[in-house]
């Protein structure tokens, strides 16, 4: 299994990251597979923390009773899934399935949170990662209910 604290420093996420905070980050990490087709997280499951694809694609799903589940997102090697495990209740809001099989790094939220109260430093730094992923994450949504909502052309 290689080396967390290396794997961490050397995906895109964490891009020019502080080699202290990749450390601290490192102690939070473990290396994680699935098979193409498992769900790797449910909708309304604790989230527990969040991986950073190192190979493989994992659909966002939103689950309809009855009907197909809407894909809100297609995630690939080197981008991040969870989002969740940031803000309280920490439960995933979507479903999270491996199209094909999956490897990546699983940061425990748990650990990582309680490093971020003790050290500012960290969870701005945490902050100042995430929140633009948010922002892109509600804009996918946006246009997918625009899709999906919008008038059919004429």
């Amino acid at each position: 299994m290689p080396d967390p604290k290396a794997a961490l420093a050397q995906h895109p996420f964490f891009a020019g990251i502080d080699s202290s905070i990749s450390e601290t980050l490192a102690e939070c990490a473990h290396e994680v597979s699935f098979p193409a087709g498992r769900f790797l997280a449910r909708e309304g499951e604790p989230a527990s923390g969040f991986l950073l694809l190192e190979c493989g694609t994992v659909a966002l799903e939103l689950h309809r009773p009855g009907r197909m589940p809407i894909v809100l997102e297609t995630l690939h090697e080197g981008e991040l899934v969870g989002t969740s495990w940031v803000i309280p209740p920490y439960r995933w809001s979507c479903d999270v399935r491996a199209l094909d099989p999956v490897r990546a790094i699983a940061v425990d939220a748990r650990c990582l949170r309680g490093k971020s109260e003790s050290d500012p430093k960290l969870g701005y730094e945490l902050l100042k990662r995430f929140l633009p992923l948010f922002v892109q994450r509600l804009e996918a949504v946006r246009l997918q209910l625009l899709d999906v909502y919008g008038p059919a052309p004429a």
